[in-house]
């Protein structure tokens, strides 16, 4: 979900560069999950592609049956958003495959045919961008440029009415008002690489708890044992919401806290959607993945080395990897983030005005399809679904 929702701002480009035009989204299962709320997608093709972390059997059938779709479909071209830890070909491979003849993509080596619209992949060697950053330059290399890069969700009307009545529940339940110090910690991860140690939590949470906060943790339905864990520890001061929170339910959630804690993963980047500050526990792997124009705190803390990538790319952690994470620098970064200005509905943080990059060519101006090639790990991707690795 991450992933989708860091390549919105260059989608959102994308639509404003030629009116009129269409995007499809084609990725995950997981990633199709926030789809639905993110106004710039047309349509969605949710599926899971072999190279990613997926359990699908016969998928070589499958895969030639979803070229065969796309090719019905008659896309006139397809962006392939990527990290620089991942390899775009296979994705150009399934454009070639579906007859698309303009591909839009980063790339090591060149392409040829695949990615007839080759950007040479300059990241991590030369430096190092925010994903967001990094999509949006791919797509000004072709015309596509927007002055609104804000990550931005929209639920619609109905969902959200619903969802709001039982988000509104479940604070009236647990006796928080307007004004009260309250706040969310989402402490599932899908890579254990990335999970931030239960007791380091429990601490941190003991201490907000003394000076006054409430807490509602939240994570997967498969998280729920690991919730349940911190949940005992802190006793019948928090609430255990993991599993029960659809996609929306926990939109409406994290837009209404003070404050989000978290691990780096899917609902960091909801929070920055919807305007929520952030306290981000990360993992050193991808530096690409911070809070993106929402006021927050990183605290980095180091990746066991049983659990560290194979991938070379991914094995050195650039750029600045303090402060550190810790109990004591959890609590002091809600105190910092937290005021009583904020115990309240906010609207979303204005998106800043970038510096336009120079173009070499265009996308034709009919439809295009966004072709997605995430690394997280996939699975079915039921309402309680919202955690997946980004």
């Amino acid at each position: 979900m991450g992933d989708v929702l860091m390549s919105q701002p260059a989608m959102r480009a994308l639509k404003e560069s030629v009116p009129g035009r269409k995007i499809t989204l084609l990725t995950s299962t997981v990633g199709a999950c926030i789809a639905p709320f993110i106004p710039e997608v047309d349509e969605t093709i949710p599926f899971d592609v072999p190279w990613v972390k997926t359990t699908e059997t016969n998928g070589a059938q499958r895969l030639l049956a979803l070229a065969g779709k796309l090719q019905a479909l008659q896309f006139d071209a397809a962006v392939i958003f990527t990290v620089y830890s991942q390899n775009p070909l296979p994705a150009g491979m399934l454009c070639y495959l579906a007859g698309i003849k303009t591909v839009l993509g980063y790339c090591r080596e060149n392409p040829y045919q695949l990615i007839n619209q080759w950007v040479p992949d300059r990241e991590p060697l030369d430096y190092v961008v925010h994903e967001v950053e990094r999509q949006l330059r791919l797509v000004e290399m072709v015309g596509a440029k927007t002055s609104d890069t804000r990550l931005l969700l929209k639920i619609p009307e109905e969902t959200r009415k619903e969802a709001a009545e039982k988000v509104s529940n479940i604070l009236n339940a647990v006796g928080i008002r307007a004004g009260m110090r309250w706040l969310v910690l989402h402490a599932g991860v899908s890579e254990e690489k990335r999970l931030y140690p239960a007791n380091d939590y429990v601490t941190a949470c003991q201490s907000l708890i003394r000076q006054g906060y409430k807490i509602l943790l939240t994570g997967s339905g498969s998280e729920r044992g690991y919730v349940d864990q911190i949940a005992r520890q802190l006793g019948p001061t928090v609430v255990n919401l993991a599993g029960e929170l659809s996609i929306a339910e926990l939109i409406v959630l994290i837009e209404a806290a003070s404050v989000l804690v978290s691990n780096n993963t899917g609902p960091v980047h909801i929070a920055a959607a919807v305007g929520t500050p952030v306290v981000v526990l990360y993992a050193m792997t991808n530096p690409q993945h911070t809070p993106w124009q929402v006021p927050s705190k990183v605290l980095y803390f180091e990746v066991p080395p049983e659990l560290r990538t194979k991938n070379r790319l991914l094995q050195s952690f650039p750029g600045v990897s303090t402060p550190r994470a810790s109990p004591e620098a959890i609590v002091a970064g809600v105190g910092e983030l937290v005021s009583p200005q904020r115990r309240k509905y906010r609207s979303i943080i204005p998106g800043l005005t970038r510096n336009p990059v120079q173009t070499f060519s265009s996308l034709p101006d009919v439809a295009v399809a966004a072709c997605f090639t995430p690394h997280n790990e996939v699975s079915l991707c039921s309402p309680d679904r919202y955690s997946e690795d980004i």
